[in-house]
């Protein structure tokens, strides 16, 4: 029975509190029988105390200290018994030595957030001006769980047939034109899983999801007058903990199960979830930010340290994490762990993930110990991990971040390449390395095509539709006088900054976003969308909207219908992408013809067939692949032929011809008018001439035999 247990009996006591040594691991709150168990680790303080408070009171309810008996190496470990865990929040006390330049910053006047709290109140509702006066602004709550999976599991779906959807929570429903019960938050998504399965995409990558502050940094815009907040959610305050604010049940401090609810529905849809994690920083900043958690904790292993006691700054976000510190190495791999496991979460992206190679003093490691970690952890064993392979000090890693044969990259080479060629700028030598799942960056250390990430816009940046609208951004609304965002955008307006009504101009624009999709959707590798690029989302040319809870980042579901050309183009070359293992190979083009096809399976062509023209002012380049080697000819497929011309005249195209009473069809032509720009794979209509055709100015042509 329960009560023969001995561990179930207090040893100590502290007023009407009921106590007993605790187990060091797991770290965290846990509850065990008849109790609570509070582990926390300081390797430089002298004591600790554990704070408790009824649930949003001002003022705690008791404070014990953790006998020295309590205290196992570098932690502190107690039981506390009878507590109601439900109602109730805690926090610490660390006492410890207090010198600037020794990197120790132990203060016992603060109360200390526990770095692997569960659950975090203080922000429970979005954009909810919070009490400035509370002495304890971001509670650890202890979880409570008993949430039903119903047999889930991770999708486990090959990265090579992945298709990301990269969207911020809020933002996608927070508009009213979403027309949502919840707007901007996880149960709103779940009310468009619709949408999502029939746009097609098969992974949403969910920008921040941690809880963090959106009051962080907050003030008035100088231009609007509007509040603008810390609204991505770079800065995190827990890395255990989803964010309350984007749950509507998150006043009831149920923002655990709705998260976990939302993975369930999506996953029930063929749609895996991956998360923007970012380990890079804490909500903590510089030397003047706020003590929250790991400061107050044990400042000097935490983070890394100049030699006078100030932070490095190779986030761009005031800290750095000390990533390669042994113990800071197990917190991020306890936290990935625990999303994997308890949240069945699929994969991970990594912000900045650069800055995870960096040794304590800054200098990148060759082989670094966390990335190596992760690499090969077992739990994580089926997790998509996806390197941002750069970061805010300099390090820029496409192509030779440590990869351990696990990691994927965002390819910022990709989108760089696909948006000069589509301006007319690129080489066609680089355009066809980037085409083929970058092979010059990868095939050499034996990474596969799905290793790259193609994108072209994200988050950070232009939009799709800005991307041809705007040469510059136009970041006034930030209030930093158009200083911050990037200023390399590689973008074209096309004729006209900004809206225009000139028909000729909209016209080129809808084009050249065309065939940016259409490129995408053929390229090897694993595709990644922005939200809203399928409808022509714009953020009026500010390339950098990390602020602003406003129109500017929302997704007005509006233009679905406004731009529902796009959408349909958009949804078809998804389509044509699904219906094609030609273009989801698993391993690099080899060209050889190893099927005995009598082609290669990729040749190159140009204006003439079997004579792609590599000059350096070339702007057309075309490609076939041979459908019999899909899949390293493990699967049959159709041939597939595409035609890009990025010069301002349209150029006739001479095509190969096809064996055994084949004929090419037209899958897509960006060249044409909506419907006749794309269609339905499988209803494509017969291309008339067999021996070329003659393709637009700035425009792309797909080919598809039967």
């Amino acid at each position: 029975m329960l009560l023969d247990r001995i561990d179930i009996h207090p040893t100590h006591s502290h007023g009407d509190f009921k106590l007993r040594s605790g187990k060091s691991f797991p770290f965290g709150a846990t509850m065990v029988p008849g109790g609570v168990n509070f582990s926390i680790f300081s390797s430089h303080a002298t004591s600790c105390t554990l704070v408790l408070f009824q649930k949003g009171a001002s003022e705690p309810m008791e404070e014990i200290p953790f006998p020295e008996e309590f205290r196992i190496g570098n932690v502190y470990c107690m039981i506390v018994f009878d507590l109601d865990v439900e109602n109730i929040e805690y926090g610490y006390r660390m006492d410890g030595p207090n010198n600037f330049h020794d990197g120790q910053w132990f203060d016992k006047s603060k109360i200390l957030m526990d770095p692997y709290a569960k659950v975090i109140g203080g922000r429970d509702v979005w954009g909810e001006i919070p009490n400035w006066d509370d002495t304890y602004q971001h509670r650890a709550r202890i979880a409570y769980d008993d949430f039903d999976w119903e047999h889930d599991r991770p999708l486990e779906i090959p990265p090579e047939d992945q298709i990301i959807y990269e969207m911020h929570v809020r933002s996608f429903t927070a508009h009213p034109s979403s027309g949502v019960k919840h707007p901007g938050t996880f149960a709103a998504i779940r009310e468009k899983i619709p949408y999502l399965k029939e746009l097609g995409v098969n992974a949403v990558e969910l920008m921040p999801v941690y809880e963090f502050d959106e009051f962080e940094n907050s003030r008035p815009s100088p231009i609007t007058g509007e509040m603008l907040y810390n609204y991505w959610g770079y800065s995190t305050v827990g890395f255990f903990a989803p964010k309350a604010g984007y749950a509507a049940t998150g006043k009831l401090g149920m923002q655990m199960d709705e998260l976990k609810t939302l993975v369930k529905e999506l996953h029930k849809n063929g749609i895996e979830v991956i998360l923007d994690v970012v380990f890079n920083h804490t909500a903590e900043g510089n030397e003047n930010g706020p003590t929250i958690s790991f400061r107050g904790i044990d400042n000097k292993t935490y983070y890394m340290l100049t030699p006078e006691g100030y932070y490095f700054n190779f986030s761009g976000c005031g800290n750095t994490i000390n990533c390669n510190n042994p113990i800071v190495r197990n917190v991020v791999l306890d936290c990935l762990r625990y999303w994997a496991s308890e949240y069945h979460i699929d994969g991970f992206r990594f912000d900045l993930a650069s800055i995870l190679g960096r040794d304590p003093w800054g200098a990148p490691l060759a082989n670094p110990p966390l990335l190596e970690t992760l690499a090969f952890d077992p739990i994580l064993a089926n997790c998509k991990l996806i390197a941002e392979a750069w970061d805010a000090g300099g390090l820029y890693q496409v192509g030779s971040f440590p990869a351990f044969g696990r990691w994927a990259e965002w390819n910022g080479k990709y989108r760089d390449a696909i948006r000069k060629f589509i301006k007319g700028d690129c080489t066609v030598g680089e355009m066809a390395q980037r085409i083929q799942g970058s092979p010059d960056l990868y095939a050499w250390q034996g990474r596969a095509p799905a290793t790259s990430i193609n994108f072209i816009t994200a988050h950070d940046g232009f939009t799709l539709a800005d991307m041809v609208s705007y040469n510059d951004k136009h970041n006034e609304a930030n209030g930093e006088n158009n200083n911050d965002g990037a200023n390399d955008n590689e973008s074209w307006n096309c004729g006209a900054e900004g809206w225009t009504d000139d028909p000729g101009i909209n016209a080129l624009r809808s084009r050249q976003m065309r065939n940016a999709i259409a490129i995408m959707m053929v390229s090897q590798g694993v595709p990644m969308l922005l939200m809203g690029d399928e409808i022509g989302r714009s953020k009026n040319g500010n390339n950098n909207t990390y602020c602003h809870d406003s129109e500017l980042n929302w997704l007005n579901w509006e233009f679905l219908g406004t731009n529902a050309e796009l959408f349909r183009f958009v949804k078809n070359c998804i389509a044509f992408r699904k219906a094609h293992p030609v273009l989801r190979n698993h391993n690099h083009f080899r060209n050889q013809d190893y099927a005995g096809s009598g082609n290669l399976d990729i040749t190159w062509h140009g204006t003439q067939v079997w004579n792609a023209d590599w000059s350096e002012h070339s702007r057309t380049i075309a490609f076939m692949l041979c459908g019999k080697h899909a899949r390293e000819a493990t699967e049959k497929d159709n041939d597939i032929y595409v035609a890009m011309n990025m010069h301002w005249e349209s150029i006739w195209f001479d095509i190969p011809g096809l064996s055994d009473g084949k004929k090419w069809y037209v899958f897509a032509n960006t060249a044409c008018a909506s419907p006749q720009d794309s269609w339905v794979p499988g209803t494509e209509p017969v291309l008339e001439n067999q021996q070329g055709l003659l393709l637009g100015d700035r425009s792309v042509v797909i080919l598809v035999s039967r």
